[in-house]
């Protein structure tokens, strides 16, 4: 099955190629949500930009710990786009689907390989919402691409401009293959640290 992608949410560390990629998204009429710096880097080169806060209709808080963590992101990235039910539940509480999430983490690794690193600030680089989102999209693979590898960028936008902003199942499967490695290995840094 290919899956046309309408509505992209963006939140990334490691901000590497992802301008490139907002546009090439913004170019094709993808909906671009995001948060923090990411929606900023977006927005200050021209790019069309809806902050999540917007789409959730609720603020960052916390210090930015939670921003994503709502029943509007994770309904729309988990909602299966074939279950009446789900379709139902998405249009009584009048939530919008999330087709691509790309996400990378924050940098857990690189932070304990500082000389003199503390527990608090190792602790402080442990992501919450980004394992989840990318582990909610990997789940829901069959409808929603996710994208954590800025080298994936290019791969991604060529399927979608080849094939009218879709990208197919076996696409979508190897980039969930690929959170699922990810998020082993950083939960495993965490746990040895």
């Amino acid at each position: 099955m290919s899956i046309k992608i309408q509505r992209a949410l963006l939140s990334v560390y490691d901000k590497a190629g992802v301008i490139d990629f907002a546009r090439n998204l913004s170019e094709m009429g993808v909906e671009i949500l995001s948060t923090g710096g990411t929606a900023s880097a977006i927005r200050e080169v021209g790019i069309p930009v809806k902050d999540v806060s917007d789409f959730t209709g609720f603020p960052e808080m916390l210090d930015g710990r939670v921003k994503t963590l709502t029943p509007q992101v994770h309904a729309g990235i988990l909602y299966m786009r074939d279950n009446d039910d789900h379709i139902s539940t998405m249009s009584e509480f009048n939530l919008g689907q999330i087709d691509l999430v790309c996400v990378n983490l924050y940098p857990f690794e690189e932070t304990i390989a500082q000389p003199n690193v503390t527990l608090s600030d190792a602790i402080e680089q442990i992501d919450i919402g980004g394992p989840t989102m990318i582990r909610s999209a990997a789940k829901n693979m069959r409808f929603v691409t996710v994208v954590t590898d800025p080298s994936d960028y290019a791969k991604v936008i060529k399927e979608m401009r080849e094939n009218d902003g879709k990208t197919n199942e076996n696409t979508r499967f190897l980039l969930a293959q690929k959170v699922y490695a990810r998020t082993a290995e950083y939960n495993a840094s965490i746990a040895n640290y």
